[in-house]
């Protein structure tokens, strides 16, 4: 038997009776982010050690690299796991480091809303033109994949998270549609935050050609897997698909 609790308003985990050693979280996507209104899994195993080390923590990556810190076999790579380099205090810290420690940073750090720049040789180019510009493609692309991510979330929840992943969705797959509509439109990616647009600091503030041809050609997989679920009135945003481009790959679903 696994018991579930809310560590805050957009993390969620569940512990299992007979083995308290294992843990599995989710955090949700913030707006903001190109990850917004996404759900992302998280297997925790507290070793002997624990908690003088760090916990062990998989990503549930379903083979997409979506984020420079979360591989596609799922090693997550942050300073406080000790999986990536960092100063004294950004290391794990017996007696003081904790796993909502590690959950939060996760959720801030890694999930943020310019994930091009936690690539170390990335970072400098924060600020200037072509960074920006690198960035703003960097989120096309992971949005994609956020969405992709959604549809085999949806498709094969992780076990125990079945009613969490199904009621998440039919909730938010309204606004979701919606977002994709508006990057459609000529909203740059990462914008939407607070029901508006939020400003971007440089840059062009329309989505790539591309991009929006490839996320008109999504749109269809998106409707169709919400309905599957019973998320209502989806079906009116099957026109977006019609502005999709015929020529992507055979392999892109």
């Amino acid at each position: 038997m696994s018991l579930a609790f809310c560590c805050t308003d957009t993390i969620f985990v569940r512990v299992y009776e007979s083995r308290m050693d294992l843990l599995r979280a989710v955090i949700v996507g913030a707006e903001g982010t190109p990850y917004h209104d996404g759900l992302f899994f998280f297997d925790i195993f507290f070793p002997a050690g624990y908690p003088s080390v760090p916990p062990l923590v998989h990503y549930h990556a379903g083979g997409l690299r979506l984020n420079p810190n979360l591989y596609a076999c799922g090693k997550v790579c942050l300073s406080l796991l000790n999986t990536w380099s960092g100063s004294q205090n950004e290391k794990w810290i017996p007696g003081v480091s904790t796993m909502l420690q590690v959950l939060v940073s996760i959720q801030a750090l890694i999930l943020n809303e310019k994930p091009y720049f936690n690539e170390p040789g990335f970072a400098h180019s924060s600020g200037t033109p072509s960074g920006e510009k690198s960035s703003q493609s960097y989120n096309e692309t992971t949005l994609i994949l956020s969405l992709k991510t959604m549809v085999y979330t949806m498709k094969k929840p992780p076990k125990h998270f079945e009613a969490l992943v199904l009621g998440h969705f039919r909730k938010h797959a309204q606004d979701i549609l919606a977002a994709c509509k508006a990057y459609m439109e000529g909203v740059q990616v990462g914008c939407l935050a607070g029901g508006g647009v939020q400003d971007v600091d440089a840059g062009s503030k329309s989505c790539s050609t591309l991009f929006k041809s490839n996320l008109a050609k999504y749109i269809t997989v998106l409707v169709q897997t919400f309905s599957l679920i019973g998320a209502k009135d989806c079906e009116k945003f099957l026109s977006l698909a019609k502005k999709g481009s015929p020529n992507l790959p055979s392999n892109f679903y």
